[in-house]
């Protein structure tokens, strides 16, 4: 079942000012595996706006915001053919598995101007799932 959607866009000159004027930036809200992948993209800011985009799109569709885990514990990855893919660690991991085993599907373009992302999140114990924001909805 459907617990959540999410989307969320981000204007990448926005991104760019930040990377340029806080060095510790992209430190403070991607993992080591994203940053290696920022660095092979050579640190465009539209691949760091798109990550960043899909986090922010990720937390919708969960329906917790950032409250109760790190932006770090959600990690875009990608597989060898390029598609995103979702991997969550920590206290994020934790608060989704309440929800017995879940998918998250996301993907991120971009323009010149704006990144986009879109994550759907399924789960497979909906009545049984206690993310704190969803309570509403039932």
């Amino acid at each position: 079942m459907i617990l959540g959607v999410g989307v969320d866009i981000v204007e990448i000159r926005r991104i760019k000012e930040a990377m340029e004027k806080h060095t510790n930036f992209i430190d403070r809200l991607f993992s080591k595996n994203e940053i290696e992948y920022f660095k092979v993209r050579n640190l465009r800011p539209e691949f760091v706006a798109g990550r960043f985009a899909a986090k922010e799109a990720v937390v919708k569709a969960m329906g917790t915001g950032f409250s109760g885990f790190e932006i770090k514990d959600i990690e875009i990855d990608r597989t060898a053919s390029g598609k995103p893919i979702v991997v969550l660690r920590g206290k994020a991991k934790m608060i989704a598995q309440k929800c017995g085993n879940y998918k998250i599907h996301v993907s991120i373009s971009h323009s010149l101007d704006n990144a986009i992302a879109y994550a759907t999140m399924e789960v497979d114990k909906f009545e049984d799932c206690n993310i704190r924001n969803n309570e509403a909805d039932r």
